[in-house]
Formats: C-alpha cells, sequence, structure tokens
C-alpha cells in the first residue's frame, strides 16, 4: 500500500482542512498547525485591526483575517463546495445564494468535525520556523509558539517527514506606490485592516484599487462618508461621477500626495482628503520557512515550484497548497492536496528533479513571450480549465463535466452580466442549468 508518513500542515483554512483531510484518507499521521483558537483561516472575522494598519511594520502584531463586518461571498455557494462536500443551505443559516462569511465557517466547521479533522489541530500554535534538519535529510523541524501567561511564549520544536504549507494567501498587504505617500499627513490603511464603515463618517476618502473588495467597501463607506474617490490604474481612465452614488468619483491613479494632505491624480484632479485605502491585492510571504535559499519569494514569484505545488529538489517534502489566483479556489485546492497525499503514499510518481525544474522554467518562458510580469506566475486566468483537466488524472478524478466547464472567467463574466448587485439579482441556478445544458451539447457532439 506504500509509505505513510509524519506530516505537518501549516494553516487550518480551507487549504489546511482539505490537505489534512485528503492525507488522512491516505494514512499519513496529520499535524495541522493553526495560529487562531478555531478553524476558517480567513473566514474566521476578528475584529481587530493591525497596529499598523498599512502592514509595512514587519514587527505588528498580525491579524490573519480580512474580512469586514458586512462581508458576503462573491462566488455562488453552488462552486464553493467540495467534491463530495456541497456548499448545501442549513437549517437556521443563511440560505441566500451568496451567503455571509459566518455561512461560511460554519460550513468549514462541519466538515471539520464530520470527517475527525479537529483531533489532528494544534490550536493556538503559531509556527516561527520550518527548517530541514540538516541538508541531506528530508526530515523537518516545525517550531511553533504558545502563549504562556500575556506577554510570554513557550517555543516548542517537533520533527515531521513532511510538510505543507497552507497559510493563505490574503495576509501580507501589498501597498501602492506613489510620490509623497510616506510623508502624506491622512490616515492610510489596507482593505486588510477595513472593518466597519462608521469610521469614515463625514471624511473625505481615497479609495485605490477595482477589485471585488474595492467595489464592496467604497459602495459601503460612501454612505457615512462626505465624498470617495476612486482611483483606478489603467487606460483612459477619465474623471468621472459614480453611477447610483452622488458623492463618489473616479478618477485615475494617484500622481503624488503632498505634506498639506492634497492627492494629485494623473489628470491633475486634486482631491484634499482625510483617508486613503490601499485596495490593492496582497503578497506571498512565509516568514517562517527556511529552505536555505532554494525557495524564494521574487516579485509575488514563489519559485521554483512544480505546477505551483512542490519545489523540486526539495520534493516530496516540501509542497504548497493554494498559491494560484484567478481561479476556482476550492476545487483547485481539492486538487491538490489529493495529488500531494498520493504521492507522498507512493501511489503516485513525480519526474526526476531536473524534469521537474525544466518544466519549471518552461512556464517561465511562456509568461515572458507573452509579456506577462513575474508576479503573473501563479494567475490561472487563462490557464484554469488546463491547470485542473492536468491535476484531476493525477489522482485518478473524473471531474463532473460542469466544473470542467466552468472557470472563474465564465463566473466572473456572468456576474459582470447581472450588474453590481449581482448577489441579489443573479438566478444562479438558471445560469447553471443553462450551462449544463451547454456541456451536454458539446460531449454529445
Amino acid at each position: 500500500m506504500g509509505e505513510s508518513y509524519k506530516v505537518a500542515v501549516i494553516g487550518g483554512g480551507i487549504a489546511g482542512l482539505l490537505t489534512a483531510r485528503e492525507l488522512k484518507r491516505e494514512g499519513h499521521h496529520v499535524t495541522v498547525f493553526e495560529k487562531a483558537n478555531k478553524v476558517g483561516g480567513t473566514w474566521l472575522y476578528d475584529p481587530r485591526v493591525e497596529t499598523d494598519q498599512l502592514g509595512l511594520d514587519r514587527n505588528r502584531e498580525i491579524v490573519h483575517s480580512s474580512l469586514y463586518r458586512s462581508l458576503r461571498v462573491n462566488l455562488p455557494r453552488q462552486v464553493m463546495g467540495f467534491l463530495d462536500y456541497p456548499f448545501t443551505k442549513k437549517e437556521g443559516g443563511d440560505p441566500r445564494h451568496f451567503p455571509g462569511h459566518e455561512e461560511v465557517l460554519r460550513f468549514l466547521e462541519d466538515f471539520a468535525r464530520d470527517f475527525g479533522l479537529l483531533e489532528l489541530i494544534r490550536f493556538e500554535h503559531d509556527v516561527v520556523r520550518v527548517e530541514r534538519v540538516d541538508e541531506t535529510s528530508h526530515e523537518w523541524v516545525v517550531e511553533s509558539r504558545t502563549r504562556d501567561g500575556e506577554s510570554k511564549w513557550e517555543l516548542n520544536e517537533e520533527v515531521f517527514e513532511a510538510v505543507v504549507i497552507c497559510n493563505g494567501k490574503s495576509t501580507e498587504p501589498k501597498i501602492a506606490e506613489f510620490s509623497g505617500r510616506d510623508t502624506w499627513p491622512g490616515l492610510q490603511l489596507h482593505s486588510h485592516n477595513y472593518r466597519i464603515p462608521e469610521h469614515f463618517e463625514n471624511k473625505i476618502v481615497v479609495l485605490i484599487g477595482n477589485g471585488p473588495s474595492a467595489a464592496d467597501i467604497l459602495k459601503e463607506i460612501a454612505t457615512p462618508a462626505k465624498q470617495v474617490h476612486q482611483a483606478i490604474r489603467g487606460p483612459n481612465i477619465q474623471l468621472k461621477r459614480l453611477e447610483n452614488l452622488n458623492n463618489a468619483w473616479q478618477h485615475p491613479m494617484i500622481r503624488c500626495a503632498h505634506k498639506d494632505g492634497k492627492i494629485v491624480f494623473e489628470d491633475g484632479s486634486i482631491v484634499d482628503a482625510d483617508i486613503i485605502i490601499h485596495c490593492t491585492g496582497y503578497k506571498y510571504r512565509f516568514p517562517f520557512l527556511r529552505s536555505n535559499g532554494i525557495v524564494t519569494v521574487e516579485d509575488n514569484r514563489v519559485g521554483p515550484l512544480y505546477k505551483h505545488v512542490f519545489p523540486p529538489s526539495l520534493s516530496p517534502w516540501l509542497s504548497f497548497v493554494g498559491l494560484p489566483f484567478k481561479a476556482l479556489p476550492c476545487t483547485m485546492i481539492e486538487l491538490q492536496a489529493k495529488w500531494i497525499a498520493k504521492v507522498l503514499r507512493g501511489k503516485l510518481k513525480l519526474p526526476t528533479p531536473e524534469e521537474m525544474t525544466d518544466c519549471v522554467q518552461q512556464h517561465y518562458i511562456q509568461l515572458e513571450k507573452k509579456g506577462w510580469p513575474k508576479h503573473y506566475t501563479h494567475n490561472l486566468e487563462h490557464d484554469e480549465f488546463e491547470y485542473k483537466a492536468w491535476l484531476a488524472p493525477q489522482s485518478d478524478i473524473s471531474l463532473p463535466k460542469l466544473l470542467k466547464e466552468i472557470t472563474l472567467c465564465n463566473l466572473l463574466k456572468a456576474r459582470s452580466d447581472n450588474g453590481s448587485n449581482y448577489r441579489d439579482t443573479w438566478e444562479v441556478d438558471k445560469w447553471i442549468k443553462q450551462m449544463e445544458s451547454s456541456t451536454h451539447h458539446r460531449s454529445s457532439l
């Protein structure tokens, strides 16, 4: 039946729970390290914000979750479940197609309980070091710390044969760069530290970004704020009032900020602002990982990683789950977890380190040919279908035809077609039936 190993999983969110479940299924001895006192990862709402709300101070006390109080999911629950554990409506829960974050946490808690994962998790264990025992061994030391009173920490070390890193990618803020940012006198924060709109009452706010969080936060703070000015990167962006909001305008990106509080945009327009919110995404960061330079993060490229999962020279004893973005996360994460568990069990064989390294280099070359920057390395916007189609057979999985066809791209198109209130206007069940009908028609041709 192959080998079973002692495996550490770093993180108790979606990626960590799915990975633990698959490792357990394959007979491995699993320990999950989770900093919080509950499962959920980023879905565990925390009303606290960080002392440095821009996230530049590496010594700050990090708050893992990026949830704001009112957040509802931006993907329908029908595509957020797992292959054998759908995200169904439950009695007493939030019945909406796009439920609030509390419903996602309940789903993850039920999943952890139903598959006996809670007994595998060491809660309130903050991992501070993951390092090989020595350069010739595949064993890893995992050092974690737990609170010993209010101000003291107790350090613990344990050796594992394999480590899977599942600590998420929405904790380390990425900040907009512009002249005068560091001397501008107003309050600046990253969306990671946004929780409630009341703090923006009667303020003039500049919000940077145009993603889902930016849209949600802009709409929410527009009510209490005096004015909101959205700065967007892109060609041909012109100053205009935003639809359905009397006190919100769109601008091109910020050119510079002045010590007197004024913000100058690239079109020359000026706003005397009180607050800047950076809705500008996140950076990968693994402060606990000591790989002697084998695994690096450069311009948001984690590498080298074979198929976004295995460092060639450290495989299969070190792996990552959940790095790719612009893809349906749950299906991708589940397939990655199954692949890792079966590789460790010996049911699947990886290519040689040299072959994996060559594959990574070919991926980098293709990115360069397309003119894509390094930070697009883990972007699956145009490759999600092919990635899932490659991953599934690795674990002898036959994906349902609908999951093969639904990608984040066609979901985003359908979402856009339903307008800014898509969460309440989109007839998701009808759309899925149309997708199923289209899939059946193509498969019968």
